[in-house]
């Protein structure tokens, strides 16, 4: 339960032990009576409408319910009662992609609105600026809880519409409380709402009355309740008789009681009370999901009962009720890890939250990549997309480590314990071929979704599990149960590889040959890959002897020695294009990192010789300890990394307003077109196409400058401290520059290399990629935590010992 039965008896009689809707009245006048079925005026015509795609990923908000693990699951009749599986996004200004059901299940693509003015029509996003905030805070300012107040404002300074936005931790429902300000002239407000049912945009109907709007695709439904009747309501085919089609003239001229046997893309329109300059109206709107109209208005029904005020206390979990400050208070580093911020630890307690938002409510443990569908309103919604909205087992480890980083003792844990979940083994369906490898992205319930050998996303479950061991989080019995079932064959599988038998893939893997790097675009020998496969064997190897299997240890840990001495050998270049040409390639083909031999083609890009392709991927092996800071092959190549003189194609590091930033990698073509201006993919694959900077490297150069003033610290303390705060001025307050107003953290920030696009970004403004990225947010904290111990979070102390030293 959330409340104790004093405070839900208190509850209750509040709202007069009523069920129904017509318990609420707003603005203390008459109760809205309960709506009957939508009388049908007439059908819309224009099935199926316009072509539909998906909106704005650069989101400001991002949010869900705080449940509470029932022995490390989910599922109702825990500490806090039924489990709600909503969660919704927030850009420009508006509620954006909503999701019920598992967390990639989108049934809403927008809910804004349309406002007609003396001086014509107005669209919410559009045609207004926006701002994000909180609503419940510490005295510091920190978020407790990710429910969002956000205004929007018209551009011409007519109107001011304030939204404030959260789910119901006891039902399937989303509230949208809403006030709507006349400023300058006479305004009428219209509620748009865009369902895109069963995760498409296409074959969705849908019915409107004065009492309540509805749309379904098979067995999902969505009611959305207002407080008090609409003016006015309706619903069409978008871009033939939707409401904002309609309203083009000012007027709602056409008023359709429902879609008929028509499916498509649809538009749920609902008219409020006009407004005079200086008047404001506020109107509550709770929108209700379930596989019938019935479970859907009861949703919504429960959520009016229980009084919002009520409901938002609960989402929050403010005094004996249990919710998101519980959990804030369950991570015990945070307070420890948010003094090294230099933001008072605002993003530290946001990025919290955001790293257990993107965790499926079913799928206990299902870390997923991004609560977003990256270019999102460029991007077809006709067919069922998961976007980032997936687990792939490299970002998953990232935030799993975050996690721990923050004390929580419990989501790392049902995270390890879900991973099988996504390791191929012989009854994977489909899988003809070699087992142990893990699944390059899969739905959160394991469906898969992309079938790439990833050797990275192969050892990155094992480092999880040994971290998880060492940290006491597991117990003997249990990691030497999981070795058995899912860490042998993965340990395996990075000694003697094998062919992929699954899907379209039958490539022979032969490790640390990579079929893909960390970026998912090239195969051959990577930097990045080799440091998490040696230090998965590694501490594999610390696994099987603790496990009673001495002989599987030994040949684990040859292997690893094996791959660490041939390092250099592989993939560090002495005749490169840069330079002295000395440095680290970002991958090498073959065994000869001299031979100039070209990278594949891809995202629109040429093919280039593998020399002129350098990244940040050798950094990794110092994080994990396979080299030591100050290597000759890593102090090599560091000049070469930083050079900001080569030209635009090839150059990766850009000081973005004084914050050292970097691309994935030279020749990166996933980003904006520089000649149009256009999103990704958009006008096909070009070689305008840039990829930009990503907010990630930040935070892992900072994690190797700590690394290299941790391997030679000095005598003198007080330098030792002057480094380290100079290391938190430049690397935490640069990363945490790039976040937004609602504190999150994007994929890639705009490098002012071209066409700024129609949003005309400014440097170092989150792109459309994709916001909030987990990984972001998780390399932030565990640069936090770094800082804090003194360490670097993600160091091996096995191979460390074996290979730095």
């Amino acid at each position: 339960m959330r409340l104790s039965p004093l405070l839900l008896g208190a509850a209750l009689i509040a709202t007069g032990g009523c069920s129904t809707f017509e318990s609420l009245s707003p603005d203390g006048g008459a109760p809205t009576a309960p709506d009957p079925a939508p009388e049908i005026v007439s059908v819309a015509p224009g099935a199926p409408g316009d072509r539909p795609t998906w909106v704005n990923a650069a989101k400001t908000g991002a949010g869900a319910s705080y449940e509470a693990y029932v022995d490390g699951q989910y599922r109702d009749g825990g500490r806090t009662g039924t489990v709600s599986r909503v969660w919704f996004s927030l850009a420009d200004g508006v509620l954006t992609e909503t999701m019920y059901g598992l967390i990639h299940e989108a049934q809403i693509k927008q809910l804004r609105f349309a406002v007609v003015t003396d001086t014509g029509l107005s669209v919410e996003g559009t045609d207004t600026t926006s701002r994000t905030e909180y609503l419940h805070t510490d005295e510091q300012g920190r978020p407790l809880s990710p429910a969002y107040r956000v205004v929007t404002t018209d551009r011409q300074g007519r109107y001011e519409i304030e939204k404030r936005v959260f789910t119901d931790p006891d039902s399937q429902s989303l509230v949208v409380r809403t006030t709507v300000r006349a400023l300058n002239g006479g305004i009428t407000p219209y509620v748009l709402l865009e369902p895109h049912m069963a995760n498409t945009g296409v074959g969705d109907s849908g019915e409107a009355g004065q009492g309540a709007l509805y749309a379904s695709e098979g067995d999902v439904h969505l009611a959305l309740r207002p407080t008090w009747p609409f003016e006015t309501a309706s619903v069409g085919f978008v871009g033939v008789s939707d409401g904002l089609t309609d309203l083009a003239d000012g007027r709602l001229d056409n008023a359709y009681g429902t879609t008929g046997a028509g499916t498509g893309a649809i538009m749920l329109t609902g008219g409020l009370p006009g407004l005079e300059p200086g008047q404001s109206l506020s109107r509550d709107f709770v929108i209700g999901f379930g596989s019938t109209r019935t479970a859907a208005s009861s949703a919504a029904n429960r959520t009016v009962a229980a009084g919002l005020d009520e409901v938002l206390a609960r989402f929050n979990g403010e005094d004996d009720r249990i919710g998101w400050e519980d959990y804030i208070a369950s991570l015990t580093d945070l307070p420890r890890i948010a003094e090294q911020s230099t933001d008072g630890g605002k993003l530290a307690f946001a990025s919290a939250l955001m790293l257990k938002v993107q965790e499926d409510r079913t799928h206990a443990g299902a870390l997923i990549a991004s609560l977003s569908n990256p270019w999102g309103d460029t991007v077809d919604a006709t067919e069922s997309s998961t976007g980032y909205k997936a687990v792939w087992p490299r970002d998953f480890y990232q935030v799993a480590m975050a996690l721990m980083a923050l004390g929580d003792a419990e989501t790392p844990v049902a995270a390890f314990r879900y991973l099988p979940q996504v390791q191929v083994r012989a009854d994977t369906p489909g899988n003809t071929g070699a087992t142990g490898w893990f699944l390059q992205k899969t739905h959160v319930d394991g469906q898969i979704e992309w079938v790439g050998v990833q050797l990275d996303q192969t050892a990155m479950p094992i480092m999880l599990g040994w971290k998880l061991w060492k940290a006491g989080r597991i117990d003997d019995a249990e990691l030497a149960a999981m070795y058995t079932r899912m860490i042998k064959p993965a340990a395996d599988f990075l000694v003697d590889g094998g062919k992929a038998g699954l899907l379209w893939n039958d490539r022979q893997i032969a490790p640390p040959w990579t079929q893909q790097e960390r970026w998912e675009e090239q195969e051959g020998y990577s930097p990045s890959t080799t440091a998490a496969v040696i230090t998965g064997l590694t501490v594999a190897a610390d696994i099987a002897r603790t496990s009673g299997d001495p002989a599987s240890a030994a040949r684990y840990q040859a292997a690893a020695d094996d791959y660490a001495a041939k390092i250099e050998a592989r993939m560090f270049t002495t005749a490169g294009e840069y330079g002295d040409g000395r440095y680290f390639l970002r991958l090498s083909r073959n065994e000869d990192p001299n031979d100039k031999l070209p990278l594949g083609e891809n995202n629109g890009q040429p093919a280039m010789p593998e020399d002129r392709i350098i990244d940040g991927g050798f950094l990794e092996l110092v994080r994990y300890g396979v080299r030591a800071a100050d290597a000759p092959s890593i102090t090599a190549s560091l000049p070469e990394y930083d050079d900001q003189t080569r030209e635009a194609r090839f150059r990766v590091r850009y000081d973005l307003n004084g914050v050292p930033g970097f691309r994935r990698y030279g020749n990166d073509g996933y980003g904006e077109n520089t000649e149009t201006g256009g999103a990704y993919g958009v006008g096909g694959m070009t070689p305008g196409q840039r990829g930009r900077v990503w907010p990630i490297f930040t935070g892992e150069r900072g994690h190797y400058e700590l690394a290299a003033l941790l391997a030679h610290p000095s005598a003198d303390q007080a330098w030792n401290a002057t480094q380290l705060n100079a290391i938190r001025q430049t690397y935490v307050r640069g990363m945490e520059s790039f976040a937004n107003d609602g504190l999150l953290l994007p994929e890639q920030v705009w490098d002012a290399v071209g066409d700024a696009t129609p949003h005309g970004y400014r440097p170092g403004q989150g792109t459309n990629s994709a916001t909030p990225l987990a990984w972001t947010h998780a390399e932030y904290v565990k640069l936090l935590r770094s800082l804090a111990d003194r360490a670097v979070w993600d160091r091996y102390a096995p191979v460390e010992e074996r290979y730095a030293r």
